[in-house]
């Protein structure tokens, strides 16, 4: 399975800005960005749930924070 990267995301930023597509181009370039960063942010708070507080100390978070951010939507920043 693709899982789109953060130069990937980069990359759908740049051409969803660039006004020399036609419409359509635009709405599914700017549709495959916002999927590739719900994609990031749905695995990176997954993710959160199986670190142990020592691990989420070294990142700078303490359970409670990661706990919250998990419970975060997809969609939400």
């Amino acid at each position: 399975m693709y899982l789109p990267t953060s130069a990937d995301q980069s990359a759908l930023a740049q051409l969803s800005r660039a006004g020399t597509l036609p419409l359509a181009s635009q709405v599914a370039v700017r549709l495959a960005y916002f999927i590739a960063v719900w994609t990031s942010r749905h695995r990176t708070r997954r993710a959160l749930r199986h670190l142990s507080v020592d691990q989420l100390r070294d990142i700078g978070l303490d359970r409670g924070t990661a706990d919250l951010e998990m419970t975060k939507r997809f969609w939400r920043p």
